[in-house]
């Protein structure tokens, strides 16, 4: 046969590599000062006690990669089949960005989460972990022990097999796998292909790539066709220039699909001269297409190796230059070619026009760049669209100042993972070297504004010394007093001038009433006020809403015993920005200084009460040293007499 001495290519998918992290871990850490409890997505209330005994998997995930919405799909048909067992339990932890995208993504999902208004526990969570990517899934077994952070790949690789996702099964399951693979390589090609014609399943660009090789003479495609009925084979079959099981041998075409573990496809494995497997064909053609011939694990290794050199020496031609593309374009569809942007400074503004966030960073953006280009600097911005609609892009695009990679075009995945793109949206700074400066553009442009240009490490180094002067000079007022804004509310309406709490310890309370755990915090917090102004009536709390309309705030703010800002104040947007607020609750003590005492006040109220007041770092250390007192007088051994 004469495919015997070619290399054969059978379509099949990719499996990643496992590695393995063990470490403890305490369910503790699930905790709030605030909640005790996980949310489903019918608003049901679930104690994270109840999870102890349970092999628990922390999913870190969110709505607008799509890897990881493919992936949850994968997780669900697992979680749905496993969770029957009782032993078994999947944490959500988003990584989205606003609310809405939270509760549209987790009401596809039938297990926990923390909740979105905990950004503290999340982030803490993504942290301990050291997320650097998602879709990511960490399995905790009933001990308490990481069992493994490559939840993602197992499930992928083995789907509910896997189960219970201890390292002894997936050595087991790999034991297995290495069997089947020295036996796939015992058999000859002869028993494996039978009775070959002219087709092949591929990406776009598989054509190129099979011309380009097929012309050496050392290599060949046979199609496996997956399609249900001879008609559609034929056509498929009709564009392809290279050999196919025929249609009729099923027999042969199931074999290679059970032989293979098929799972989704399209899916490649490369066969070697030798019969070395690499089923990671439409992966290496995607990723390197031609380049990546003979498809092995060492010429990729090499690529990789020449990637990582090319990230030393990058320029601006070698992120945006194409094969077949030198240019980007701009709104009106005129084509620009790249060598103009050269030496100039580069915002890469990833963005997906159907993500909430991004929409609401988009505005703010474009009023940097006009800002900078009336200003004359040398400055553009490329738009790296990773939209799935087309019209909603172009739409999009028309109103936006700068220029842009076409949509669908292959540079704009490749860059999104070149740069390793976790979030959305995100703005990569180049420097006139064609270096890259910064992939913080966004936080940059959020807390800085046009301030931040030209996003260079000696720029946000001066911007840090501003801010902390501006926080050693902060007083009460120039916080809380924007222009004829000078003013806080009673809960009856009475204004109270800002003026009067100077000099008085306040703390600021960021909450909001559709918030659950804003709602169960506050009870404590009343009862914290109380106790505290009896022992000091210059105390005051000033509420700043989350709420989303005024009848909500209304309500919210009736059942308080302290002041506020209004409802529809733009100082509650200074504020949040003043003190990098992220999230819908938090508590924050202000000095009679008017200077910052405490960002987290709601955690130390929870433990102390109205004992952590005036929430110093001196109190906390007192309170720290009234604990080791008591801790002494302890009995060292408690001894149990009849």
């Amino acid at each position: 046969m004469e495919t015997e001495s070619k290399r054969i290519v059978v379509a099949e998918d990719n499996i990643a590599q496992m590695t393995e992290t063990i470490t403890d871990f305490s369910f503790s850490l699930l905790f709030s000062t605030e909640r005790d409890f996980l949310v489903r997505n019918n608003n049901d209330l679930v104690k994270i006690d109840s999870l102890k005994g349970k092999k628990v998997g922390l999913y870190f995930s969110a709505s607008w990669r799509r890897p990881c919405r493919r992936f949850t799909a994968n997780l669900v048909e697992v979680y749905n089949e496993v969770a029957s067992k009782g032993d078994f339990e999947v944490v959500f932890v988003s990584t989205d960005k606003d609310e809405e995208s939270f509760d549209g993504y987790f009401s596809e999902m039938p297990w926990l989460a923390i909740p979105f208004s905990d950004s503290e526990t999340r982030n803490q969570l993504d942290e301990l972990f050291k997320v650097s990517g998602i879709p990511y899934l960490v399995i905790i077994d009933e001990n308490g022990k990481v069992s493994t952070d490559s939840g993602v790949e197992i499930i992928r690789e083995y789907g509910v097999e896997g189960y219970p996702f201890t390292t002894e099964r997936i050595k087991e399951l790999k034991e297995l796998k290495d069997q089947e693979e020295a036996a796939k390589r015992e058999q000859y090609l002869k028993s494996i292909l039978v009775s070959p014609s002219h087709d092949f399943l591929i990406s776009p660009d598989g054509r190129k790539v099979y011309n380009e090789v097929a012309s050496k003479g050392d290599f060949e495609v046979v199609f496996v066709s997956a399609d249900k009925d001879e008609e559609s084979f034929n056509g498929y079959f009709s564009e392809m220039p290279w050999l196919a099981i025929p249609f009729s041998d099923s027999e042969t075409r199931y074999k290679l699909d059970v032989m293979f573990r098929v799972s989704e496809i399209p899916y490649l494995v490369i066969i070697g001269e030798n019969r070395k497997l690499n089923d990671s064909g439409v992966e290496i053609i995607e990723e390197y297409g031609i380049q990546g011939y003979p498809f092995t694990e060492e010429r990729v290794k090499e690529l990789e190796d020449q990637e990582e050199a090319a990230k030393r020496e990058q320029t601006l031609r070698s992120i945006l230059v194409s094969h077949s593309r030198d240019f980007v374009i701009s709104p009106d569809g005129n084509k620009v070619a790249v060598s103009e942007l050269e030496g100039k400074t580069i915002g890469l503004y990833f963005s997906d026009s159907s993500y909430k966030s991004c929409v609401e960073f988009t505005p703010k953006l474009v009023e940097l760049y006009e800002e900078l280009k009336a200003k004359g600097e040398n400055f553009e911005i490329i738009l790296i669209p990773l939209d799935d609609d087309e019209e909603s892009f172009e739409q999009d695009f028309k109103n936006m100042p700068w220029f842009a990679l076409p949509i669908k075009d292959k540079s704009c995945e490749k860059l999104d993972s070149y740069f390793e793109i976790s979030v959305l949206p995100t703005l990569v700074i180049i420097g006139p070297d064609g270096k890259t400066l910064t992939k913080n553009g966004v936080p940059a442009v959020a807390s800085y504004e046009v301030l931040a240009y030209p996003f260079t490490p000696e720029k946000f180094k001066e911007l840090l010394e501003i801010e902390k002067a501006n926080e050693e000079a902060q007083t009460l007022e120039s916080i809380l007093v924007l222009g004829a804004l000078n003013f806080v509310i009673r809960s009856d309406g009475t204004e109270v001038p800002v003026s009067e709490l100077v000099g008085k310890n306040i703390l600021l309370y960021f909450s909001a009433h559709w918030s659950r755990p804003c709602r169960s915090f506050l009870p404590k917090l009343i009862k914290t006020y109380h106790d505290i102004k009896e022992k000091d009536n210059s105390f005051e709390v000033i509420f700043i809403s989350g709420d989303r309309d005024q009848l909500s705030f209304d309500e919210f703010f009736s059942s308080m015993p302290w002041l506020a800002l209004p409802f529809s104040d733009e100082r509650k947007k200074n504020l949040k920005k003043i003190l990098k607020i992220e999230g819908i609750h938090a508590a924050i003590a202000i000095g009679p200084s008017g200077r910052t005492v405490n960002m987290k006040v709601g955690r130390l109220i929870a433990i102390y009460g109205a004992d952590a007041y005036p929430f110093t770092e001196e109190r906390l250390k007192h309170l720290d040293e009234e604990l080791e007192e008591m801790a002494k007088q302890w009995p060292k051994k408690v001894s149990i007499v009849d």
